[in-house]
């Protein structure tokens, strides 16, 4: 009963033993007497017991290695401290088994060696700028060298930049000195702009108050023209109305009187106006004077 029992227990024990269950995205090494004999691919897998054993176990998916800060000298001798994170995938779980002891430990210092080097090709002030072109140098580098262990380097990020304390005293008065450069100047172009803008502000007051005048000068011209033209007109008018006037009967007889109380009134005039008379020497012939007038009126008519 006993050796039964026993014989059964060792078929399940080495069952067990030969049955290897590979969880996915995962790679197990097979080896046999040493030497390596297959990868387990995930599911089910048979080995030989006491032939056959696992070496090696290795993640298909992405992992992600701290990268410790280091000191590195940049192109302006300024030491900075430097760490970051780098992404690794094994895409050979034989290459990565037997290619290399520790494959996490060389792509590491591999990116820290490149990353010393890379920074010493900028200045300081580019690290900061340049941080894209810095983390496709180190994945070129380091995935150059890693494609002969197995694993693929999908991407590198700097995480820290950090200069001594000295330099970053020096970088803020820079800064700070930068702003109020830029303030000054804003500063200026606010007052040239105002300038500008008052100019022609008052340019335009200037054009605007001559073209007033120039419609002032205009209208007043015109209502001067329109004011001689009535005044010719009413004079041409009345002129023709005297002419016409002389014409009907009575009319020469009207006009003497007319020329003497035209001739008394400005006399009248030129008396409370003046303190000296010249006084005509015909003065008390009226008549005479009225017929003057008359003939020179005749003269014109017969013209």
């Amino acid at each position: 009963m006993y050796p039964v029992l026993a014989i059964v227990f060792l078929v399940v024990v080495l069952i067990m033993m030969g049955v290897k269950v590979v969880p996915q995205q995962t790679a197990f090494i097979a080896e046999r007497l040493g030497k390596f004999n297959g990868v387990l691919q995930p599911g089910i897998n048979f080995i030989i017991p006491f032939f056959d054993r696992i070496a090696y176990k290795h993640s298909l998916k992405e992992k992600a290695y701290d990268i410790h800060e280091q000191i590195c000298i940049t192109k302006d001798n300024v030491q900075v401290r430097v760490d970051g994170v780098i992404f690794l995938q094994v895409i050979d779980p034989k290459q990565a088994s037997y290619g290399i002891n520790d494959f996490v430990f060389a792509v590491t210092q591999l990116a820290q060696t490149t990353m010393r080097s890379e920074i010493g090709k900028i200045d300081l002030d580019k690290t900061f700028v340049e941080r894209m072109v810095i983390n496709h140098a180190v994945v070129a580098a380091i995935d150059e060298a890693a494609i002969g262990w197995g694993v693929k380097v999908l991407r590198y990020e700097i995480k820290n930049i950090t200069p001594p304390a000295t330099v970053l005293q020096a970088m803020e008065k820079q800064m700070q000195a930068e702003r109020e450069r830029r303030s000054v100047i804003l500063e200026s172009e606010g007052k040239k702009q105002f300038a500008i803008n008052v100019a022609e502000g008052e340019k335009a007051r200037l054009v605007l108050e001559s073209e007033a005048q120039k419609l002032q000068q205009i209208n007043q011209a015109e209502g001067e023209a329109s004011a001689i033209r009535s005044v010719a007109e009413a004079k041409a008018e009345s002129i023709r109305l005297i002419a016409e006037a002389l014409q009907e009967k009575g009319g020469m007889e009207a006009l003497q009187l007319r020329v003497a109380e035209d001739y008394i009134e400005q006399f009248g005039k030129l008396a409370k106006t003046n303190n000296t008379i010249i006084l005509p020497s015909n003065l008390a012939d009226m008549s005479g004077v009225i017929a003057t007038a008359m003939s020179v009126i005749k003269q014109e008519k017969s013209k």
